[in-house]
């Protein structure tokens, strides 16, 4: 059973919501950040990447970063931008893009929970960036970001949320610049908390759909609490943090693309060559870009042209890892034949977020950047399930997913 819980959330005061919500602190790097907080004070960035209030070279990780977002927060609460709510509560979150909307439910997940499977992961971490976001969150003493958790199934809880966005009226309701709806609710009342928070118990599994690094650093904060007490009952507020759970069924993943700098030593015609061993290989004939248009499908573009791959059924795999397209990709091309064996340290490669759209590819290799670019069918919340529950690992780069959830407009005080 998933435990959630209503908390007290730290949030900006109505009108200072859109000018407070920003995108989370891992898609940009510093000087990015500087870009968008110009004429921007409120921005969550102040708090989230703080060194944009620093000299440039200032070393992200230096002791003035973290005391520069305390500082920060504590003067944005002083100023009246952010408030807590009396009362714990729960809340909806709705985001719309392109017509399209995920509702989800902010609430605390439970740390116990996470480390003991019942909410699920598919990635791997890095220590150094957790390390970031332990001394963040123990800093500010609060969780500023939430976790993207999906869970199957909740009828009760989807009759409750829908009934409460028809009936009551929201407290934010803004276009972020990017074009992304954002609309949240309060839900104030014990009758339907308790509703939530029971319907919950009912389901089995929640699954990390993005914020690895924020869900481990948030358990680690709450474990290294706890080794500072010589009590503990497990119902402090550390013991517990930010999410927010969507229906999977309302998740979209978009492609997350691949660029490589050189062919290895072949020629074009050699590559080309190659690829015929493992994949039908043909030239596009249509306009504009190859965007895959299924499963096992991939767009080639190469020497100013794109080609069509598609996978031959002798190599592909039923297991939930390996029959990945992320993964027969990585196996039968980017490791033997380019030399890319972890694409995670290796400099040749880049990843490309489907969002950025396929003209960003051909960009890249166009103005000589990179030589080629991988175009791919994209990852579905079946599959990343399917590895989930198999307690396995998908390759690196696998999923995006978009819209991004907003930082700034749920903080967790974790109660010390």
């Amino acid at each position: 059973m998933a435990t959630i819980r209503p908390f007290m959330g730290i949030r900006p005061q109505a009108e200072y919501a859109e000018a407070v919500a920003a995108l989370p602190y891992d898609v940009m790097n510093s000087e990015e950040a500087r870009e968008m907080v110009q004429g921007k004070p409120y921005s969550f960035l102040h708090i989230d990447k703080a060194e944009v209030d620093l000299p440039q070279g200032t070393d992200i990780y230096s002791d003035a970063v973290y005391a520069k977002a305390k500082e920060n927060l504590e003067d944005m609460i002083a100023q009246g931008i952010f408030m807590q709510d009396l009362l714990p509560n729960l809340y909806i979150y709705r985001l719309t893009m392109n017509g399209n909307s995920q509702t989800g439910l902010v609430a605390c997940t439970s740390i116990d929970e996470y480390l003991n499977g019942i909410i699920k992961k598919h990635e791997l971490t890095r220590a150094d960036k957790e390390a970031d976001r332990i001394r963040h969150v123990d800093t500010l003493n609060a969780n500023t970001g939430p976790i993207f958790l999906a869970y199957k199934n909740n009828e009760t809880a989807r009759v409750i949320i829908e009934g409460w966005k028809t009936s009551n009226q929201p407290i934010y309701d803004f276009v972020s610049e990017d074009g992304i709806g954002h609309t949240v609710w309060v839900v104030d009342s014990d009758t339907e908390i308790g509703i939530l928070v029971d319907s919950f118990r009912q389901v089995e599994n929640l699954y990390i759909a993005d914020g690895h690094h924020r869900n481990a650093s948030a358990v680690k904060v709450g474990l290294k609490r706890r080794e500072l007490k010589e009590l503990y009952t497990g119902e402090e507020e550390y013991n517990y943090y930010l999410s927010v759970l969507f229906p999977a069924d309302e998740l979209k993943i978009m492609d997350y693309n691949r660029v490589v700098k050189d062919l290895n030593g072949h020629t074009s015609e050699e590559f080309l060559a190659l690829l015929t061993t493992k994949f039908e290989v043909a030239p596009y004939l249509g306009e504009g870009q190859l965007k895959p248009q299924k499963p096992h499908q991939f767009g080639l573009y190469l020497e100013g042209k794109w080609f069509s791959l598609t996978t031959k059924e002798e190599i592909l795999s039923h297991d939930p890892v390996l029959g990945l397209d992320v993964s027969i990709l990585q196996k039968e091309v980017l490791e033997p034949l380019l030399a890319i064996g972890d694409p995670r340290t290796d400099k040749r490669i880049d990843f490309v977020g489907g969002i950025r759209g396929l003209a960003e590819l051909e960009k890249r290799v166009d103005r000589g950047e990179m030589k080629l670019a991988f175009s791919l069918y994209p990852t579905s919340m079946d599959e990343l399930i399917r590895v989930a529950d198999a307690e396995r690992i998908m390759p690196p780069k696998s999923t995006w997913f978009e819209p991004k959830l907003r930082s700034g407009l749920f903080l967790h005080d974790l109660g010390e």
